[in-house]
């Protein structure tokens, strides 16, 4: 059977496809500016955790639309090596069809946290004058802090993270914080790193009964962003920008982190270009 045909492929709305276009902008300027290093030549990566198979289907028109693996592939000048991820067995092959036998191209099916630390992380280290972009967009509360903060360490990756805050509200963010089940602590203290998150989602201030009350969304976001900086180690973390569904409510913020304040500043460009912006 045709592993393109046995695949369901996602149909995306207006915001995911504003994500594959911001994504896009800024690996084009990435890929430029590294491959016109000539006083020290870099090798530049791409990484996307969560690849899927390589398409989707646009709800707005119905048509299928290049995902963000091959917007990569198809930017010029290229970039070096493609590091390629997903753990879902028919998504890989589907993207295996689509991509063919590249060998720039690498290609893993399975659990992206110890892949990434294992065999692409080493790929990408300072002495070895490598670089890269990684894409982590994970499908729900299924990505270790472990992976963002030595991204942070390394020193050498620019990162787009979803930081999916409809799921973390779904499962461990409850309003009251005492009915979460130890799943949802758990996933969340994975994702966070440990459970200083309950400190920054709760407080417990204003309130004469003492009782734990949930704050919004953009303060929770606020916090995770000065832990990128502060825990992580990255030295640029712009204000994210939310991703929302046809509701308008907010499902994910799409978060940026860097060494380099002139990779940032090209980010801030291409956010406040999208970041008011409401679909049709």
């Amino acid at each position: 059977m045709n592993d393109i045909a046995a695949v369901e492929f996602d149909e995306i709305g207006y915001w995911s496809e504003v994500k594959l276009e911001i994504v896009k902008r800024y690996a084009a300027a990435y890929s430029k500016i590294l491959s016109a290093q000539t006083n020290h030549p870099l090798h530049h990566v791409y990484i996307d955790a969560f690849a899927g198979p390589g398409t989707n289907i646009s709800k707005a028109t119905g048509e299928f639309i290049p995902g963000s693996p091959l917007n990569a592939l198809n930017i010029n000048p290229p970039f070096r090596e493609f590091f390629l991820i997903d753990i879902d067995t028919r998504k890989v092959e589907a993207l295996r069809d689509i991509v063919g036998n590249k060998p720039d191209v690498h290609i893993y099916q399975g659990d992206c946290n110890p892949i990434l630390m294992e065999k692409v992380f080493p790929n990408v280290r300072f002495e070895d004058f490598r670089r890269g972009l990684c894409l982590l967009d994970p499908y729900k509360l299924n990505l270790n802090w472990e992976i963002i903060k030595t991204a942070g360490e390394m020193g050498t990756i620019d990162m787009f993270l979803n930081f999916p805050v409809m799921d973390m509200n779904r499962n461990s963010l409850w309003r009251n914080p005492e009915n979460v089940g130890d799943n949802g602590i758990a996933k969340m203290n994975a994702f966070w790193g440990d459970e200083s998150w309950r400190d920054v989602a709760y407080t417990t201030e204003n309130n004469l009964f003492g009782f734990a009350e949930k704050k919004d969304n953009d303060t929770i976001a606020e916090g995770f962003r000065k832990r990128l900086v502060e825990v992580a180690g990255f030295k640029q973390v712009p204000a994210p920008i939310p991703m929302r569904n046809s509701n308008n409510a907010t499902v994910y913020y799409l978060f940026f982190a860097s060494q380099k304040p002139v990779a940032s500043g090209i980010v801030k460009h291409i956010f406040d270009k999208y970041r008011d912006q409401k679909a049709n």
